[in-house]
């Protein structure tokens, strides 16, 4: 293998497999499988989604796979990278999918190993102290905040932009700021390093200068009227450049990343291409993936208006209510799957039973259909890029998002991808977790499959 530090880690403890059908509960601590462990964050901590899945578990099923250096690992949901970079470590070649153009960005900043840290320094810091003077000339203290500021005197966002953001999720001075910082930093755009900088802003954005806060739900928090905005970005540059140390120099395999919706994969890939695939798509829930990424996209400007988030949108498998358009469907892909149907039925009845009659709660039964559908057609064009015996790993959890309905996800998708020709090898249970809203333990769980052509 090439070099990787992959190799210095901690081995994972194992997990429990179990056939179709089984029941059983994960025996270690449930609540900590998900969790970033602290040797594993390098690189996949410059930008993490708060519902990604965990490095480990990537590795679990390379290691299961037995994936070779000369083979490629495929992530069509790839979201920030965690299979990427693990691969990436392994010196896998890696090739992901993402329709998110935010997250499609992350990926590949993250999996761009070749730039000079030094240089990402040196040069973050005239962009720091150039926002400085800048500031400072406005009469702004950004190193220790908390002076008084005219709200005529600051910066604001495009109108446009600024309705796709949740209300008060970044308070005026830090915004101000921050669209400062961005002006600079936006000087410096044809450089190696410029991807890295703007990446390690969204961090900072985040996680930092914002209001939100994730529970995992993103939310808003208590405001932050001032808060020292170019050290968090410096911080979050400090992180990248550290990890930028230990691979600046050596040989890893490049990792391919490509803006593209998984449910026409076929057109984006090579035919007969990929041995491996490791993802976790997403869920049929309540959840809007693109809220998770929404400040940073708007601000930093990888979507603009009300067209672009519904261009966006138009292009992800349809997991939830706010990504339904009359023109959807993916339905016609499982119109006769019987269970599929039942429990679609099932949740109608039950919403007119309730006397729920928002617009939302009417078309629980049609996302339920479109997610499926969806996902069907995903794993039907999937099957032309893969090679025979490819193996596969799909992280799936069970939902009862809708009116407490259960859906069993990783059954569901099994039968569907049986149906197209894949091979059902097993079902591993990667956690239980508790659902306030539905008072039930759902299952996560692994579907591992192998293409049989």
């Amino acid at each position: 293998m090439k070099n990787t530090e992959a190799q210095l880690r901690l081995p994972l403890p194992g997990m429990e497999s179990q056939g179709r059908g089984a029941t059983g509960s994960y025996k270690t601590g449930d609540a900590r499988r998900n969790r970033l462990e602290p040797h594993d964050r390098a690189f996949h901590d410059w930008y993490r989604f708060v519902l990604a899945f965990p490095a480990h578990l990537v590795r679990q099923y390379l290691d299961s796979f037995c994936v070779r250096d000369d083979q490629i690992v495929l992530d069509p949901f790839c979201g920030t990278g965690t299979t990427l970079v693990e691969c990436k470590l392994r010196g896998v070649r890696a090739i992901g999918l993402e329709a998110n153009p935010f997250a499609h960005f992350a990926s590949s900043v993250k999996t761009n190993w070749s730039v000079d840290p030094s240089l990402l320094r040196s040069r973050a810091a005239d962009i720091a102290q150039c926002t400085l003077d800048e500031l400072h000339k406005q009469g702004i203290d950004d190193v220790s905040p908390g002076g008084a500021v005219s709200p005529a005197d600051l910066r604001g966002l495009d109108p446009d932009a600024e309705k796709l953001l949740l209300g008060r999720s970044i308070s005026p001075l830090p915004l101000h700021k921050t669209l400062v910082l961005l002006e600079h930093l936006k000087s410096h755009s044809r450089e190696p390093y410029y991807g890295h900088a703007v990446l390690a802003l969204a961090s900072a954005l985040v996680f930092k200068i914002s209001n939100l806060h994730f529970g995992p739900e993103v939310g808003v928090g208590k405001p932050k009227d001032d808060v020292e905005v170019v050290a968090s970005w410096l911080a979050e540059i400090e992180k990248i450049a550290r990890d930028l140390n230990l691979t600046y120099g050596k040989s890893y395999p490049h990792c391919d990343v490509r803006l593209a919706d998984a449910r026409a994969l076929d057109a984006v890939l090579e035919p007969s291409s990929v041995d491996a695939v490791i993802t976790s798509p997403p869920y049929p829930n309540e959840k809007d993936y693109t809220r998770t990424t929404r400040l940073e996209s708007v601000i930093l400007g990888f979507v603009k208006n009300k067209a672009d988030l519904r261009s966006l949108k138009k292009t992800l498998v349809r997991s939830n209510t706010r990504g339904i358009y009359t023109d959807d469907d993916d339905d016609t892909w499982l119109r006769e799957h019987p269970e599929v149907n039942r429990i679609a039925d099932e949740i109608e009845a039950r919403r007119k039973h309730l006397g729920k009659t928002s617009g939302f709660e009417r078309m629980y039964s049609r996302v339920t259909r479109l997610y499926f559908g969806g996902m069907a057609r995903h794993l039907s064009a999937l099957r032309s890029v893969l090679r025979p015996g490819a193996q596969l790993a799909y992280v799936v959890g069970d939902q009862a998002s809708y009116l407490r309905v259960m859906i069993r996800t990783g059954t569901l998708l099994a039968d569907i991808a049986q149906a197209l020709g894949y091979e059902i090898v097993r079902t591993d249970l990667f956690r239980t977790r508790f659902s306030t809203s539905s008072k039930q333990h759902l299952r996560e769980e692994v579907l591992v499959m192998r293409y049989k052509q």
